[in-house]
């Protein structure tokens, strides 16, 4: 489980009761001001307790709904354009306008922590739209592993999604021949 500092305080009574848990490996420290019963936890949900705005994003989104193999060194979050700039050289933040932040961001639970990530079809049209920013070998990767889950996706869903941007034509025309 893990726990904020406040948090972590609450559950030992005082600062001097969480030094000694600390010290006697009974909690650990992740980060500052984040702490947990287990010294290795999934970076997502560090971060995701850490920043509670953010939502999961691009590269760490794909890898978690198996869409690709590779193993994300930095953690991607999509935050509003008018948050704070996250300054941890593991988290890639992706400014996002606040009116599209939230559409197509569930909440899941990984180790009995709630996450908020981006669902497939969001990060379908995030993929098409940031095609030109992607290796061409990992889009092509992406692409085929979508290709391969087709009836699972909401197709009214990303209509929706697609509305939203300015470019939504020639987004759907790259989606109707790169994906189904």
């Amino acid at each position: 489980m893990l726990y904020t500092g406040k948090e972590a305080i609450k559950k030992y009574g005082t600062r001097y009761n969480l030094s000694k848990a600390l010290k006697n490996k009974e909690i650990f420290k992740l980060k500052y001001g984040i702490y947990s019963d287990s010294d290795i936890v999934d970076p997502i949900i560090v971060v995701s307790k850490k920043h509670p705005g953010a939502i999961i994003t691009m590269d760490s989104a794909f890898y978690y709904y198996n869409l690709t193999d590779v193993i994300p060194t930095k953690t991607y979050v999509a935050t509003s354009r008018i948050s704070n700039a996250i300054k941890d050289e593991k988290i890639v933040q992706i400014w996002t306008p606040k009116e599209i932040l939230k559409v197509g961001q569930e909440e899941i639970i990984i180790d009995n922590e709630k996450v908020k990530i981006y669902n497939k079809e969001r990060l379908l049209v995030e993929l098409i739209r940031k095609r030109n920013q992607i290796p061409f070998d990992y889009y092509k990767e992406i692409i085929h592993n979508y290709r391969k889950i087709t009836e699972e996706l909401n197709m009214y869903k990303i209509e929706e999604y697609l509305s939203l941007f300015k470019n939504s034509n020639n987004l759907t025309q790259i989606l109707i021949r790169e994906v189904f």
